[in-house]
């Protein structure tokens, strides 16, 4: 525990937050928190959250977070943005949910489409 975790778990409010954003993942849910010290000193906290099941059955959240000072953003950044580009050349693209439904019902459209020719004649061709 950091010593910035543990006065903010003691209840004392010695930062003051600037902004927020939430975003919503698949299975998590990840927090943007940009907070000021007493002296203005910006910091990003970056906080992952993920619902878990204990053994009793009840849900709790599992938190894990980073804290990103000023100095450091340019350089993570350019190491974020190097490792995102590298795994989409890599990596098969990801076919969101509704990428996915789209799909279907146009697979299903062709197929119905591809019955509907089937049903040739072939005594209306003439003889």
């Amino acid at each position: 525990m950091t010593m910035e975790e543990g006065t903010e778990k003691n209840g004392e409010h010695n930062k003051e937050e600037i902004f927020s954003k939430s975003v919503r993942a698949v299975k998590r849910t990840y927090f943007f928190d940009v907070k000021a010290t007493k002296g203005n000193d910006y910091y990003l906290t970056i906080t992952e959250s993920k619902k878990r099941f204990g053994d009793d059955g009840k849900f709790f959240y599992e938190k894990h977070k980073l804290f990103l000072y000023k100095e450091d953003f340019d350089k993570f950044a350019e190491g974020l943005t190097e490792a995102v580009a590298h795994i989409k050349s890599i990596a098969p693209p990801i076919v969101t949910h509704h990428e996915h439904v789209q799909a279907q019902h146009s697979h299903s459209e062709v197929a119905a489409d591809a019955t509907a020719f089937s049903n040739v004649n072939f005594d209306d061709l003439g003889k």
